[in-house]
């Protein structure tokens, strides 16, 4: 699934080429995305042009001068920025034509993905609402989430990944920020020490970083908006190395189920 790291890429590299152009035409492939795609909204976006294009957790958020959209690219999906011609695809479901005769197109084999119209104020739309801060923010440190986690029995990777207390901190990169912290990811959380927290949070800050810097991991479907890939995966320390040995001290990397997903981890380096 993208997480915030590759949605933040698709963000940054759409970004240039959508501010100030107008939208020409929307054309619905299928709009049997996860949630329907509402019938008149290639209606209602037709001629409105494009103020901004933020993100918020691993939705995009598409605002115009008409409708605001919501966007997401559910479990395999891809926005992606095509030249006039270039031939479709089976799953490009929604298709953006904007006034230059680029097109932006939703791939999504699935169909999890989203498109939706968002109210005036898209802080209360239900997929929005109870999201906890950004991990790149201000409102996220080691002391929120010592504060947050007193009395949680939860392990500590679960509740990092848990999107009502930070946004964004998906399994690849919760697993890479515990090693780097120390921590063990089936510790309980509320027995984590602010001092690790802080340390965590810190590593969550760098990793997501050094990931959008990287233009994402590329795993299973996911491109780029140009289509290319991400190289965050050549800079793994733990997520997808089981059985080999740690690259700091040569234990062979373990892996165990948490909250029904793998955790790697190194019994050495993580206490």
């Amino acid at each position: 699934m993208p997480e915030l790291p590759e949605v933040e890429t698709t963000r940054r590299g759409l970004e240039p080429h959508l501010l100030g152009r107008r939208i020409h035409r929307l054309t619905l492939r299928d709009a049997r995305l996860r949630w329907p795609v509402p019938n008149d909204l290639p209606a209602r976006l037709a001629g409105h042009r494009v103020l901004s294009l933020n993100r918020r957790a691993k939705y995009l958020l598409l605002e115009t001068d008409g409708p605001a959209l919501l966007l997401h690219l559910g479990m395999s999906g891809s926005l992606r920025r095509c030249a006039p011609g270039t031939p479709l695809r089976t799953h490009d479901h929604l298709v953006f034509t904007l006034d230059d005769g680029f097109e932006i197109r939703l791939h999504d084999p699935r169909r999890f993905g989203c498109c939706l119209p968002l109210p005036e104020a898209p802080a209360v739309h239900a997929l929005l609402a109870s999201l906890g801060p950004e991990p790149l923010g201000d409102d996220f440190d080691g002391t929120y989430l010592h504060r947050l986690s007193r009395g949680r029995r939860a392990a500590v990777k679960s509740f990092i990944m848990d999107q009502q207390v930070v946004v964004g901190v998906g399994n690849i990169y919760a697993s890479e920020s515990l090693f780097l912290a120390g921590i063990r990811p089936g510790r309980a959380a509320g027995r984590v020490s602010r001092a690790e927290y802080r340390e965590l949070a810190r590593h969550i800050r760098a990793v997501l970083s050094d990931a959008i810097t990287q233009g994402g991991t590329t795993l299973r479907d996911f491109v780029r908006e140009d289509g290319s890939h991400g190289y965050f995966r050549q800079h793994l320390r733990v997520y997808g190395r089981e059985g080999q040995s740690c690259l700091t001290c040569a234990t062979p990397i373990r892996n165990r189920r948490i909250g029904n997903r793998a955790s790697t981890y190194c019994p050495t380096c993580q206490r």
